[in-house]
């Protein structure tokens, strides 16, 4: 079994805690297509209910940490400590459709002096598969017990990326044609699943080659961000900076494809 430290476990505990009301919701969705709030009230009580689960567990545990989740916003704590980020249903359209693939996302960030906050831990965990995606910075990237990492593909035209597209009231849709239009015909595939968590985590895993998307919230990213790098990945803005939140732009890949996708994306948006 492999070693890792108490606040994986403690991660692992919140969300393997959130996850069981999860399921039986999840299996609710359809039932509900017909009911007078409607399924959109009831995804919004699910999420607030994990993170509500979770939030008590990482509070019990670490009760002087701030925290930044999707539904209850920031909380502040010890400017000197960590703070967790938190997403209790990375995926909610999915969720909402019954569609089976959306995650529990939570993040450790250290305050350092720069005033910029650094990962050093991140869990992305599935609850329907009960995939346990975790990673700590300088030990690595792992699912349950096994090391990840990140495909060894060289070529663009061997690379399935992953990405996530505007839809209404989010993103920039001329950009994101400008991108596909150039990146498309250059890959084997592109695959639009709905939980950038979950596509991060499985760059990390090596099963997808690469992944961009714009205008993420720090709780859909923290996790997998780190998952990529811990993975020996690459996660930059379009530049190739690490400008990535102050942009609202994500590109991840190996080190022999991240360049390459970038000059794609650089010519795109020229």
């Amino acid at each position: 079994m492999v070693a890792h430290s108490g606040l994986i476990t403690v991660m692992q505990k919140a969300a393997r805690k959130a996850a069981p009301k999860l399921r039986r919701d999840f299996g609710e969705v359809d039932a509900l297509q017909v009911s007078r709030k409607g399924p959109a009230d009831f995804v919004s009580a699910a999420d607030k209910t994990a993170e509500r689960t979770i939030l008590e567990e990482l509070r019990h545990a670490r009760p002087d940490w701030g925290i930044v989740a999707e539904e209850s916003g920031s909380v502040e704590g010890d400017p000197s400590k960590p703070r967790w980020i938190v997403d209790p249903i990375d995926g909610t359209s999915n969720f909402l459709h019954s569609i089976p693939h959306f995650a529990i996302s939570i993040a450790v960030e250290e305050p350092r002096p720069s005033g910029r906050g650094e990962l050093v831990a991140g869990l992305v965990y599935q609850p329907l598969t009960d995939e346990s995606f975790w990673a700590e910075k300088g030990r690595g990237a792992w699912l349950h017990d096994r090391r990840l990492r990140v495909s060894s593909r060289r070529d663009v035209s061997e690379a399935l990326l992953a990405t996530g597209m505007p839809f209404k009231g989010h993103g920039d849709l001329a950009e994101w044609e400008k991108i596909y239009r150039a990146v498309g015909p250059e890959v084997a595939g592109i695959r639009r699943f709905g939980s950038a968590a979950l596509d991060l985590a499985w760059v990390a895993a090596g099963r997808f080659d690469g992944f961009w998307e714009t205008d993420l919230q720090v709780w859909d990213v923290a996790a997998g961000e780190l998952l990529v790098r811990e993975a020996g990945g690459f996660v930059t803005d379009f530049r190739g900076g690490d400008q990535t939140r102050e942009r609202k732009q994500w590109l991840a890949a190996n080190d022999s494809l991240q360049p390459r996708l970038l000059k794609l994306v650089a010519s795109a948006l020229r």
